[in-house]
């Protein structure tokens, strides 16, 4: 069960269908989902068709709708923000400075591949090729990033299928490793154990007693949170 605008949900069975996957939504299971869901879908009227047959119940009057670790005059000040941002179009997305972008990186990579071509694998031509190659791949990274934020067209299907051209073709990497990973980290980020970004090997923990006491404290908070439910 997850809480969205104060109405609560029943995802059990829904989870495993989720097209965002089902950890992202189980990450929010007996919370408060509202700041995720809007920033996740964004064709709501769509959504509200599944959201109907999944709604169980509401929650009372005196239950707040936020998390007891959470304030809430920031998430009304964050929800206040993104109105604002919304009003004044900062998340229209500019086509033309897309375009450009992912036209300077087919140019940036020909070039590499060209150079080596015509003036051989000697010393500068090797290093002109690789500096040319680094760079169109590192800004490939960030473009793909935006893609996968569905930030570049109005439809998803068309950020995904472009996301699949940079990712996979030109960078080689698979676009549902990248997103399953990412949409946790967004989902609850910096969460321990929630948020992939965070899960290295346990030696690294070990290094510096900050993080390994807030690595403890949260770990016990978990705990105790379990305890209580």
């Amino acid at each position: 069960w997850l809480v969205i605008d104060r109405k609560v949900y029943d995802v059990s069975e829904f989870s495993k269908s989720h097209p965002g996957g089902s950890r992202v939504i189980s990450h929010y299971a007996g919370q408060d989902a509202t700041d995720a869901f809007v920033a996740f879908h964004n064709d709501k009227s769509l959504v509200q068709k599944y959201l109907k047959s999944l709604l169980i119940g509401e929650l009372a009057p005196d239950q707040p709708s936020f998390e007891s670790n959470k304030k809430k005059s920031l998430l009304e000040d964050f929800r206040e923000l993104r109105c604002t941002i919304e009003k004044m179009g900062l998340l229209r997305p500019d086509y033309l400075f897309f375009f450009l972008i992912f036209l300077h990186l087919l140019v940036l990579e020909a070039a590499a591949w060209l150079v080596l071509w015509y003036f051989g694998i000697s010393l500068v031509p090797f290093l002109s090729g690789m500096v040319f190659f680094a760079t169109a791949q590192i800004q490939m990274g960030w473009f793909q990033h935006d893609l996968g934020h569905c930030s570049v067209f109005r439809r998803p299907r068309w950020n995904r299928l472009l996301q699949m051209v940079v990712i996979n073709v030109l960078k080689g990497l698979p676009a549902s490793w990248w997103n399953h990973l990412h949409n946790q980290h967004h989902a609850k980020p910096n969460c321990f154990r929630k948020d992939p970004d965070l899960n290295m090997h346990p030696l690294l923990f070990s290094l510096g007693k900050t993080l390994s006491v807030e690595v403890w404290k949260s770990r016990f908070n978990d705990r105790k949170r379990e305890c209580d439910i």
